[in-house]
């Protein structure tokens, strides 16, 4: 079975892919990121080529040489590694996972084919079951995000009996808003290891409460993640909840979902967070992959000022106050 260094838990940011302005992929950052998440928003596991990495937006050539750019310049950074090696080809699949294993990944991510669709959970269990076996030493993490692949197959009925047919798997991604799935998730493998990973950065106090322990962060149905620019206000939340000051943690909710909810207003997907990176980070993430479309200007302006209001950013050029900032 899969022994892990130590359990994934606490923040996963699921990783942006730098871009140049003509849509190649730009290596020259990636340890400068690292860099960034570490010392800046203290997020020292990573999920890489995942939805808001645009991973199934590239060339399986370009997913392997960015998940050799993590692990290189994440090496002796970074606690875990996880790559995303789903994709509709069984075969593309088990060629990343074989890959990330040679590469020395911590571990792997598959969501649920999402063109040919599994009908059942047993359909789904057996390709995921082929993949987890391409690299048998690998942590093995179900990516269950419905929202966006349409297999409707709950994630308590994935668990139920997963690890006999997979011995090396160790949790779930939960990118979903039904709490009422992840909390049965929680309770009917209370006995198991398991890492229960939830995905919505806008819900995660409530995940919390409920068992999570971590995050890989994702917004809703918006597929993005805030743990790159919001991963310091986060790491608030979950230490107050870990003291059990329940009032802070609450606090520390509220304020990042004011700002979640000004931005889901304006159109918020992984074409504005890479926008909203390279605003608040320094390091150019540059436009994202057709069929998606560049952050407008008049977002990015909207989304700075309330990063400013709310305290995410310096007030040093603001002369109306910290109105509004979260404390």
């Amino acid at each position: 079975m899969a022994s892990p260094k130590k359990k994934l838990q606490g923040l996963v940011a699921a990783t942006i892919t730098p871009m140049t302005e003509h849509g190649e992929i730009n290596f020259s950052v990636i340890g400068q990121y690292v860099d960034y998440l570490v010392e800046e928003q203290g997020v020292k596991n990573i999920f890489v080529n995942g939805t808001t990495g645009e991973g199934l937006s590239l060339s399986i050539s370009e997913r392997r040489r960015v998940a050799e750019e993590w692990v290189t310049k994440g090496r002796n950074k970074l606690d875990q590694i996880v790559i995303h090696v789903g994709a509709l080809s069984l075969k593309e699949s088990q060629e990343l996972a074989q890959h990330a294993a040679e590469i020395g990944a911590d571990g792997i991510a598959v969501i649920a084919p999402f063109f040919l669709k599994p009908w059942n959970k047993d359909v789904l269990i057996n390709f995921l079951k082929e993949v987890a076996a391409a690299a048998p030493a690998l942590p093995f993490y179900y990516y269950h995000i419905p929202a966006l692949t349409g297999v409707k197959i709950r994630a308590e009925e994935v668990l139920d009996g997963i690890q006999e047919k997979i011995p090396t798997f160790q949790g779930l991604k939960f990118s979903d808003t039904d709490l009422l799935d992840f909390g049965q998730c929680v309770d009917q493998n209370r006995q198991r290891q398991f890492a229960f990973l939830f995905g919505v950065d806008e819900q995660l106090l409530s995940a919390l409460v409920m068992g999570a322990t971590g995050a890989v962060g994702r917004m809703c149905c918006f597929l993005s993640s805030t743990y790159n620019y919001l991963g310091k206000k986060t790491n608030q939340m979950l230490e107050a909840f870990e003291r059990k000051d329940f009032s802070s943690a609450l606090n520390h909710q509220f304020c990042i979902q004011r700002f979640i909810n000004f931005v889901v207003k304006l159109g918020f997907g992984v074409s504005q967070t890479k926008a909203i990176m390279t605003l608040v980070s320094g390091i150019p993430m540059g436009p994202p992959r057709l069929p998606l479309q560049k952050a407008s200007r008049e977002f990015t302006d909207n989304a700075e000022a309330k990063l400013r209001s709310l305290d995410f950013l310096s007030f040093n050029d603001l002369k109306d106050g910290n109105l509004g900032a979260c404390s």
